[in-house]
């Protein structure tokens, strides 16, 4: 027996099928979780190689880290302060924060951030006139003056019952001398995966590319739009389109009169999930307005996908029965223009 999903059913069936219509759209949604955009500035190992032997190198193999070899291997490397920062252990929020409190140097909100991005993608970016500000030299100066300080002091006592120290790991707990016996030595494998199974594999690049996640099903829609030259216009993040509270992800042919709107979204979170039902809901909300006014009125479709859209069944029963059935996930996006009002848009052969 085949699969029946929503948009294969009559909207006046919808009520009758509606469990079976829930099941088969919760069997369609994949979790999404092992694919991770690659984003502007992801970072390779051999580029990370480079920037942890530019550091390796100036403090003479970690046996002396100042301010001054730090900056020297930065100059010649910029991803030498993604090594620094990643031995210390620290986000690039938490680094900044912590050079706070050692230094007393003030920072913008996300600076740090900021900076983290520009050492990735440019590896002589304290030769640029960015990098090379008086301003910049100074907060940078203040992050590896922390960060020295931090590593060559290591793991302190803690004398609060129940608490860790972040720096007690194999190659910060006893200062240089465990940085150097780590650069020296083959690291066993099991203590490896205890400190990967502590800080997540992949955590730190999966934040910096979280909205990327969320285009992934946007670019797959605005590329089957345009291979079949369906007008579309895709609507920017935060943008403000007349008639509408907030700004749906696709509208065909225009804002001035739409015929099809499309919500899109993948997520693993169902609070995040929820958020686009209740947006769904609204557009069908408005739909059914124009309706009654006799004024003309555009189809809702919704694109989701990711674990976060199967947690609630009666969230996913509302948006079905308020699309009228065209829900539409990963694995059925190449029946989207077919069974939805976007058909009307495709040349005439």
């Amino acid at each position: 027996m085949s699969t029946l999903r929503p948009y294969e059913v009559e909207p006046t069936d919808i009520p009758i099928h509606l469990r079976e219509l829930v099941q088969s759209t919760f069997d369609d949604l994949t979790s999404q979780f092992m694919l991770l955009p690659r984003g502007a500035s992801f970072l390779e190992y051999p580029e990370f190689r480079a920037g942890y032997e530019a550091l390796r190198k100036h403090t003479d193999g970690f046996k002396v880290l100042d301010v001054d070899r730090c900056w020297s291997a930065l100059r010649q490397n910029a991803i030498a302060g993604i090594v620094l920062r990643t031995i210390v252990g620290v986000t690039p929020p938490e680094w900044q924060d912590l050079a706070k409190e050692e230094t007393d140097a003030q920072f913008p909100n996300n600076w740090a951030r900021g900076l983290d991005k520009s050492m990735k993608t440019n590896p002589n970016y304290f030769g640029t006139r960015g990098g090379s500000s008086e301003l910049t030299v100074g907060r940078v100066t203040s992050l590896l003056q922390a960060a020295c300080n931090a590593l060559v002091e290591g793991a302190v006592d803690m004398t609060q019952d129940g608490m860790i120290h972040r720096l007690d790991k194999i190659d910060t707990r006893e200062g240089l001398d465990s940085v150097r016996y780590v650069s020296q030595n083959h690291i066993p494998y099991g203590v490896l995966l205890y400190e990967r199974y502590l800080g997540r594999p992949f955590a730190s690049h999966r934040d910096g590319v979280s909205e990327l996640v969320g285009d992934v099903m946007e670019s797959a829609i605005e590329d089957l739009l345009s291979a079949a030259r369906v007008p579309f216009r895709k609507t920017k993040r935060a943008e403000r389109v007349p008639g509408f509270d907030q700004a749906p992800d696709f509208i065909t042919p225009d804002e001035i009169d739409p015929t099809v709107i499309i919500e899109a979204k993948i997520t693993g979170d169902d609070g995040t999930a929820r958020d686009k039902v209740s947006r769904i809901l609204r557009l069908a909300a408005m739909r059914d307005e124009r309706e009654r006014g006799g004024r003309s009125t555009f189809e809702v479709v919704a694109c989701i996908d990711g674990r976060g859209f199967g947690v609630r069944r009666g969230d996913m029963g509302q948006m079905i029965t308020a699309t009228r059935g065209k829900v539409f996930t990963a694995h059925s996006l190449k029946d989207l223009i077919e069974h939805t009002r976007l058909s009307e848009f495709l040349p005439t052969p």
